[in-house]
């Protein structure tokens, strides 16, 4: 699968630091593989949003057309936030 970072991942992928920017290449590495690896689990209240677990950092994705699209790289307490559950629905 083709794993796209969309505008508000991109930024946030940017801003990591060195050893976790490596864990989270990594982890979308292992998204593109058939099928995806990694410590994934359904988003509590949604049926489209999909979470991956990297240390600290989760990975908020979805997938549309044998694409995956990262919406957010978010530290554990911020990524399941009221505000993020909103705007997803």
């Amino acid at each position: 699968m083709v794993v796209r970072l969309g505008p508000k991942a991109d930024k946030q992928y940017k801003r990591l630091n060195e050893p976790i920017l490596g864990r989270v290449k990594n982890a979308i590495d292992d998204l593109e593989l058939e099928p995806p690896i990694g410590d994934i689990l359904p988003l509590t209240g949604t049926k489209e949003y999909f979470r991956l677990h990297v240390g600290g950092l989760r990975l908020l994705f979805k997938i549309e057309d044998n694409e995956i699209l990262v919406t957010d790289i978010e530290p554990r307490g911020q990524a399941y936030s009221k505000k993020i559950m909103r705007r997803k629905r």
